[in-house]
């Protein structure tokens, strides 16, 4: 038996607080995509085999968290590495699910995540793997956080506090800049202590009524113009957050191709997804042309390379299916 996995991509907005002021720390925003997407084939074996070496580490995580020989794996399609769409979490939990169905184990995702060392701080990317949608997840306790980051398998994935299916004929336009990476392990941590330790609780409270008063209502009820707006000025004052650690509240050179975009009148809560360079904005699918070119002339004007995409929200979870 082999079984195929197929996941999409997702965009994290940002954090509902990080200031160690509140009683509850994180709580990630985001939203699943469609596309780009992983899609990985596995069969047994006595050992992991596979071309590609960032899924060969993850898969041996896998089959010791699953106390399993080993598997043969195909990756078919991938995400790019550190842009900002969650490529570690959906390819970790795709090789997981795959693993575990041609042992007809159940994959128990959510469970199993935290000793992958997936879902962390925020619980948006094992949501999408697991249901899709716009998802709001509830953060930890802020009394458990430590300089120090724990352990893999202490800790339990944020719960999803809010999820809404988004309408069909929204669309996003995803522009990927020729740029450094995001930041990820060590230093994304190193960089997360310093945020926490130093945040403007009162952020963190225009960031709570911005998500009760707008973004939720605007989610729930399909308005693309109010969610939008929600959406960029939730991602701004997320950015002034993080401004001295990725210069700026948007980092380099994403500043300027939001700054380019927010003048398109049909695209709608442009920012940064996670530590970027990914930017992003919400459109209809009438728009999606006009938006993609202007995209495409943002990226001209500004003199950065990259690659522009109109993708569909995900209203599903990870498809898995056996052959």
């Amino acid at each position: 038996m082999r079984a195929r996995v197929e996941a999409g991509a997702r965009l994290h907005v940002g954090f509902g607080n990080l200031s160690l002021a509140h009683e509850r720390l994180y709580g990630g925003v985001g939203v699943a995509l469609d596309e780009p997407r992983v899609v990985i084939e596995a069969e047994r074996a006595e050992a992991v085999v596979c071309e590609d070496p960032v899924v060969t580490e993850y898969a041996e995580a896998v089959c010791d968290v699953l106390d399993v020989p080993g598997t043969e794996l195909t990756v078919e399609e991938t995400l790019p590495r550190h842009v900002g769409l969650g490529s570690g979490t959906q390819l970790t939990l795709a090789t997981l699910a795959a693993v575990a169905t041609v042992y007809d184990r159940d994959p128990n995702i959510r469970a199993r995540a935290p000793a992958l060392e997936r879902g962390g701080r925020s619980g948006v990317g094992v949501a999408a793997f697991e249901a899709g949608g716009f998802i709001v997840d509830a953060g930890h306790p802020t009394e458990r956080f430590t300089t120090a980051p724990p352990d893999p398998g202490e800790w339990e994935v944020p719960a999803v506090v809010a999820r809404h299916d988004l309408p069909d004929d929204w669309r996003f336009v995803l522009v990927l800049p020729d740029a450094d990476p995001g930041r990820s392990g060590a230093t994304e941590d190193e960089s997360m202590r310093s945020v926490v330790e130093n945040a403007d609780p009162a952020v963190a409270d225009e960031l709570a009524s911005l998500l009760v008063r707008r973004l939720l209502p605007a989610a729930a009820e399909g308005r693309l113009a109010a969610f939008g707006d929600a959406v960029g000025a939730f991602g701004r004052l997320n950015g002034a957050w993080y401004a001295d650690e990725q210069g700026g509240v948007y980092r380099p050179p994403a500043g300027r191709l939001i700054d380019e975009l927010a003048e398109t009148p049909a695209l709608r809560g442009v920012g940064q997804s996670s530590w970027g360079p990914a930017v992003y904005g919400v459109t209809d699918a009438d728009s999606a042309t006009a938006s993609r070119e202007a995209a495409e002339t943002a990226l001209a004007e500004t003199g950065i390379d990259g690659d522009v995409r109109v993708v569909e929200p995900r209203n599903v979870g990870a498809r898995v299916e056996t052959h």
